[in-house]
C-alpha cells in the first residue's frame, strides 16, 4: 500500500466528522522554516529578538473575568461530586507503587521498522477534516537575541514541543470550560487539531500531558510517522469517573527514531514525604544518531489546583532527586554534581513562578534552566500565561507549563512565541480554534561543543 493509501486507511479509522457553522477555515502561509512548504500553517514566520507577543515584558494581563461565587462545576458525562482531589495519603499506601525503571511491552524501537507515512498528505487530510473551523492561532518562531547559534551539519538542532493536549473525558465531563461549546471539544475533530498542530512543526522529541487516547490515537499515528512511543497512566486518573471514558490519562514521551535511539526508560511514580502520589513521570535516555551523544529526557505533570503547593516541591524535589541518580549516577548525592548527560525536562508543572517547585528547578545543582525565559526583553522573566480559561469559578491566566534544560551542555537556538489575548479570543481556551487548555511549548535546542573538542 502507498503512503497516500496508508494515510487515508488510518484516519479512516479516526472516525472525520464534520462540524457545521458559519466560519470558514483560513489559509495558511507555507512556513519559512524546518515545515514543510505548500501545507496551510500557523507557523508563518520569524522574529529575532527578544520581546513582543504575551512573554510578560510589557504590562502585566490581566483576566477580564470575575468569579462566580457559589459555582458548581459541570460534569455532562459523570457525576456531579466526582472531582478526585488527593485528599487522603490512605489511597496511596493501599496499592504498590509502580517499578521503576522499568521497559513496557510497547517500548521495543526494533519492532517499529513499519514503512512510514507522508507527513504532508497526513496534514493536508487533518486539515479536510477541519475545514469548517477556523484556523489555530498564528505563532512565529522567534530567535532571541544575544544567543549565539551552536546548531550545523554535524550538530542540527533538536526540535522539543510540551504540551497538555487535555484529557478528552477531561474535557467534556470535568473541567467545566463554560465560554466553550460542548461542539468544540468533540473528539471527533478536536483530535485533528492536536494532530495538525504536531505535523506543522513536526518535533524530534514530543511530551504530552493529559493523554487518555494513547493507544487508539497517538501511539498507532506517530508510530506510523517514524516515531517511537512510551505511556504511563496516573495511578488513578480523573478520568475514570467519567461515563464512557477512554481510560486513564498519563503522559507520554515520542522521539524520532530516524533521530534517536533508545538508550533506557524509567517509568515513575512520583513520592512526597516518602509516600507514593498519584502524579507520574517518563524519563528516556537518548543516544542522536548525528552527534553520537547522549540526552536524558523527561515528562512530568505535577499535581493540580491551589492548595497543594508543598506537595507539588515534594514531588518536584523527588523528581530532581530521581534526575540526579540517572544522569549523574552515583546516586547523585552530593551537592556538586558533574553529570554526564544533559537534560531537558518538560511538564505541567501547575505552578507558576513564584511556587517552591520552580524555584526547586531553577536553582537545582542540575544547572537547569527555563527555555521561555528567552522570549523575554531581560531574558529572565517567564510568559504572562501558559494556559488561559473562564471555569463557573472564574478565568485563570497562568503560567504553568515548562521546558527545562541544561545550560551548560545545550543552547536554545528559537522559540515558538505566545498567542496574543486577541488571537486567543475573549472565551479563552479551549475552543473551536485551539483543542487544549494549555499552549503548546516548542524550542529548537542543540549541543554545546563539549570543552575537549574545542582544543
Amino acid at each position: 500500500m502507498n503512503p497516500t493509501r496508508r494515510c487515508s486507511a488510518l484516519l479512516s479509522q479516526l472516525c472525520v466528522s464534520s462540524l457545521g457553522g458559519p466560519t470558514t477555515r483560513r489559509a495558511f502561509t507555507p512556513a519559512a522554516v524546518s515545515a514543510p512548504a505548500g501545507a496551510r500553517r500557523c507557523e508563518t514566520g520569524v522574529r529575532g529578538g527578544r520581546g513582543g507577543g504575551a512573554n510578560g515584558t510589557g504590562a502585566q494581563l490581566k483576566p477580564s473575568g470575575a468569579s462566580t461565587p457559589g459555582a458548581v462545576a459541570v460534569c455532562p458525562m459523570g457525576g456531579s461530586n466526582s472531582t478526585r482531589l488527593f485528599g487522603t495519603m490512605a489511597q496511596s499506601l493501599n496499592s504498590a507503587p509502580l517499578p521503576h525503571p522499568d521497559t513496557y511491552p510497547e517500548e521495543n524501537p526494533d519492532q517499529e521498522d513499519m514503512a512510514e507515512m507522508d507527513p504532508d498528505q497526513l496534514l493536508r487530510e487533518c486539515e479536510e477534516a477541519l475545514q469548517q473551523r477556523p484556523a489555530r492561532p498564528h505563532r512565529d518562531l522567534v530567535y532571541p537575541s544575544g544567543t549565539a547559534s551552536h546548531g550545523h551539519k554535524h550538530n542540527p538542532s533538536i526540535r522539543v514541543m510540551q504540551w497538555n493536549i487535555l484529557a478528552q473525558a477531561l474535557g467534556e465531563g470535568k473541567d467545566g470550560f463554560i465560554r466553550c461549546p460542548l461542539e468544540a471539544l468533540k473528539w471527533q475533530e478536536r483530535k485533528y487539531l492536536i494532530l495538525e498542530e504536531i505535523l506543522t512543526y513536526r518535533p524530534d522529541i514530543l511530551c504530552l500531558q493529559e493523554v487518555d487516547h494513547y493507544y487508539d490515537t497517538f501511539q498507532p499515528v506517530l508510530a506510523s510517522l517514524g516515531y517511537h512511543g512510551s505511556f504511563l497512566a496516573k495511578p488513578w486518573s480523573p478520568c475514570l469517573d467519567v461515563e464512557q471514558n477512554n481510560g486513564p490519562d498519563g503522559c507520554a514521551l515520542f522521539y524520532r527514531r530516524s533521530r534517536f535511539s533508545l538508550q533506557s526508560t524509567a517509568h515513575l511514580r512520583l513520592s512526597a514525604m516518602m509516600l507514593p502520589t498519584n502524579q507520574v513521570a517518563i524519563v528516556q535516555t537518548l543516544h542522536c544518531r548525528v552527534t553520537g551523544r547522549r540526552l536524558c529526557v523527561a515528562v512530568t505533570h505535577l499535581k493540580a489546583r491551589s492548595g497543594w503547593e508543598r506537595l507539588r516541591s515534594a514531588q518536584g524535589a523527588d523528581l530532581l532527586q530521581r534526575l540526579r541518580s540517572i544522569t549523574c549516577g552515583s546516586g547523585g548525592q552530593s551537592e556538586t554534581v558533574s553529570c554526564k548527560d544533559p537534560l531537558v525536562v518538560c511538564g505541567d508543572f501547575n505552578a507558576d513562578p513564584s511556587e517552591d517547585v520552580y524555584r526547586r528547578f531553577s536553582s537545582s545543582p542540575l544547572g537547569l534552566d527555563s527555555a521561555y525565559k528567552l522570549l523575554s526583553s531581560d531574558g529572565q522573566t517567564e510568559p504572562a500565561y501558559t494556559t488561559w480559561k473562564i471555569r463557573p469559578s472564574g478565568e485563570s491566566c497562568s503560567t504553568l507549563d515548562y521546558i527545562w534544560y541544561s545550560q551548560e551542555a545545550l543552547g536554545v537556538e528559537c522559540l515558538l512565541d505566545i498567542p496574543t489575548e486577541e488571537q486567543i479570543g475573549p472565551d479563552r481556551l479551549p475552543s473551536f480554534h485551539y483543542p487544549s487548555d494549555h499552549l503548546s511549548l516548542l524550542c529548537d535546542i542543540s549541543f554545546r561543543e563539549e570543552p575537549h573538542r574545542l582544543m
